[in-house]
């Protein structure tokens, strides 16, 4: 049977770049790998922006950076480690992006750490790591990019990677939830923070988007359920995730700020 390229189930043709982001200096974090985070690195390098990929984990790290600057060129991809639970590293990352390109006019804040159990049985351990990961990271890397664009004067764009998650229950997911919905009140405070040196913030909230790593994690039970509930029959592509985070970085979003953007087909 031929599927349709409307009908649900059925994943878009990819879009080609129309340079919305020419000339702009981009760092993301959680850029290694396969997931929502690399997606949105290629997908600022078809928009033509120079990217700073940024990872704690540097073996995949350095996969991703060659894999690009294979494709777009050594100039316009730089690799440099970042845990963002480190101050230092968090600083290293923002100040090594606008000294080695000359500005930091966007950041997407991607990295995240999830994890499944029960309130019952989550040890502060668990909760701790989760929320300074998710959220407490996305705070240090925000905090670090408004001083750097403040002090620039030029404006810029940051966008945060929340979840579904932060609006919507999940059992085992009491952590996880709480950090991003943390992440879509961060967005909307900063925002007010930011407005007056023209930095705008805003999010995006997916709600499943597949790539390996997430299905080594995940069992196929619930991938079915989660699935079910897409009006399109289908998990997100990460790319089309990236597509959004794009669109609230470049001058088409310049009057949202403080928005928290579902990417989503999930049934009302």
């Amino acid at each position: 049977m031929t599927v349709s390229k409307d009908a649900p189930g059925a994943v878009p043709k990819y879009v080609a770049g129309h340079e919305l982001l020419a000339g702009r200096h981009v760092a993301v974090t959680a850029a290694a790998g396969t997931g929502i985070g690399a997606a949105v690195a290629r997908r600022c390098l078809e928009e033509g922006a120079r990217v700073v990929v940024s990872d704690h984990h540097e073996r995949r790290l350095e996969q991703t950076r060659a894999a690009l600057a294979a494709e777009f060129g050594a100039d316009r991809v730089h690799g440099v480690v970042c845990d963002v639970t480190r101050e230092d590293h968090v600083r290293a990352l923002i100040d090594g992006t606008a000294e080695r390109l000359g500005s930091l006019d966007v950041l997407i804040n991607n990295a995240g750490l999830g994890g499944t159990a029960s309130v019952l049985e989550m040890t502060d351990e668990q909760w701790l790591r989760v929320l300074d990961v998710t959220l407490t990271g996305t705070f240090r890397c925000t905090r670090a990019a408004l001083r750097r664009m403040r002090d620039q004067g030029s404006g810029g764009a940051i966008v945060n990677n929340a979840s579904v998650i932060g609006w919507r229950a999940q059992r085992g997911q009491a952590h996880y939830a709480a950090a991003k919905a943390g992440v879509m009140a961060l967005t909307r405070c900063s925002a007010l923070d930011a407005a007056a040196y023209g930095v705008r913030v805003n999010a995006v909230s997916p709600s499943l988007a597949m790539h390996p790593f997430l299905a080594k994690v995940t069992t196929d039970d619930l991938l079915a359920e989660l699935t079910a509930r897409e009006a399109f029959g289908r998990a997100a592509e990460p790319w089309e995730v990236a597509n959004a985070m794009v669109f609230l970085a470049s001058d088409y979003a310049s009057y949202l700020t403080g928005e928290v953007l579902s990417v989503s087909s999930q049934h009302a």
